[in-house]
C-alpha cells in the first residue's frame, strides 16, 4: 500500500482559527475529488483501504482521482478548538467548505463525491442538503455509511458511556485491544486489520517520546455531545429530515445488519423519500461498516466509479 501525503488547510472559528489536517491519496491534480469524512472519535487514516481502492481502479484513467481525508477539528493531526462548544455537525460543515474551497484553489474541481460514516454521513447531509452552498462542484454521488435523519437514542447513549475517556495504553496493541472492547460492533476483522486500523488512532502523550500512549481525540469532544437530550435528538431529527430531503446528489446508504444507530425503518425510509437512496445491508455487522472487507469496498468503488 501506498502512503498519503499529509496537509494542512486553515480554518475560521471564533476564537480566531483552527488548522486541520487532511490526508490526500491519487494524482494531485485530478479533477475528481472524493471526500471521505470519519466517524466521531476516528480520524482520516480510517479511510485508507478504501482510498487505495478508489486510486487503483480510477489509475487506470487518464483523470484518475484526488481521495481527501480530512481529520476533523479535534481528531488526529488537526488542532484542537479553544472553544469546546465548537465541536459540532454545523462547524464541521463550515470546515469542509474551506477545505473544498483550498483544494480547488490548489487545482480546480470539476467531479466531487463525498464519503461520510457516521458522523462524516450527517455533516454530508448538511453539506449536500442546502441548495446554494459556495461548493467548487455540486456533489455527484453521497455515500451515507450507517447513519440517517434519525438516529436511535439507545446507541446514542451507547456511545456516550465512552465518549471522551480517552485512556493511557503502554503499546498500540495495548490500545487496540481496548478499543475493540467498545468497537466489536463494527464486524469481522482479521487481528492485522484490527490492528492497521487501530494504530493511528493513538499518540504519545508526551509529544516527540517513545512513552504511553494516549486516543488521538480531545476528550473536549464528550462536552457538546452529552448535552443532547432525548427531546432534542427528536427536534433534531425533523431539521436532519429537511436537509436529507433537500439532497440531489445520487445516494447511496450503506448499513451494517446489526446497527443499533440506523434503523431498518429509517434506512428503508431514505429508499423512498429524498434522493431514493439506494440501499445495501452487510450481514454480521453493527455500527460502522469501517469499509475495509471486499464487499464493503467493492460496493463503493461500483457506486462512486462505475458508471452512470
Amino acid at each position: 500500500m501506498t502512503e498519503p501525503s499529509l496537509n494542512y488547510v486553515n480554518c475560521p472559528d471564533s476564537a480566531g482559527g483552527h488548522r486541520m489536517a487532511y490526508w490526500q491519496w491519487g494524482q494531485p491534480d485530478s479533477r475528481h475529488v472524493v471526500l471521505c469524512v470519519h466517524g466521531l472519535t476516528r480520524q482520516g487514516r480510517d479511510f485508507d483501504v478504501l482510498a487505495q481502492a478508489l486510486c487503483d481502479q480510477a489509475g487506470l484513467t487518464a483523470e484518475g482521482v484526488r481521495v481527501i481525508c480530512p481529520d476533523v477539528a479535534g481528531r488526529g493531526e488537526s488542532d484542537w478548538l479553544a472553544d469546546p462548544m465548537g465541536y459540532q455537525v454545523p462547524a464541521y460543515a463550515a470546515d469542509m467548505l474551506s477545505l473544498l474551497a483550498h483544494l480547488h484553489a490548489r487545482s480546480p474541481i470539476q467531479t466531487l463525491d463525498w464519503v461520510g460514516t457516521s458522523m462524516g454521513g450527517l455533516i454530508g447531509m448538511v453539506v449536500c442538503g442546502q441548495p446554494g452552498l459556495p461548493l467548487p462542484a455540486p456533489v455527484r454521488k453521497l455515500v451515507l455509511n450507517d447513519v440517517g435523519p434519525a438516529l436511535q437514542w439507545e446507541a446514542i447513549q451507547r456511545i456516550g458511556g465512552y465518549l471522551g475517556k480517552s485512556g493511557h495504553f503502554d503499546t498500540v496493541q495495548e490500545a487496540a485491544d481496548a478499543m475493540w472492547a467498545i468497537s466489536s460492533s463494527f464486524g469481522p476483522h482479521t487481528p492485522a486489520q484490527w490492528l492497521a486500523l487501530s494504530a493511528p488512532m493513538v499518540r504519545p502523550v508526551t509529544p516527540g517520546t517513545g512513552g504511553p500512549l494516549r486516543l488521538h481525540y480531545d476528550p473536549a469532544i464528550a462536552g457538546a455531545f452529552r448535552l443532547t437530550t432525548e427531546e432534542g435528538a427528536q427536534q433534531g431529527e425533523a431539521a436532519l429530515w429537511r436537509l436529507y430531503d433537500g439532497i440531489q446528489a445520487r445516494t447511496l446508504v450503506m448499513r451494517g445488519a446489526r446497527s443499533d444507530l440506523l434503523s431498518p425503518a429509517t434506512a428503508l425510509e431514505m429508499s423512498r423519500r429524498g434522493p431514493c437512496a439506494s440501499l445495501v445491508e452487510f450481514d454480521g455487522v453493527g455500527h460502522a461498516p469501517t469499509l475495509i472487507s471486499n464487499d464493503q469496498v467493492a460496493a463503493v468503488k461500483a457506486f462512486l466509479l462505475g458508471q452512470g
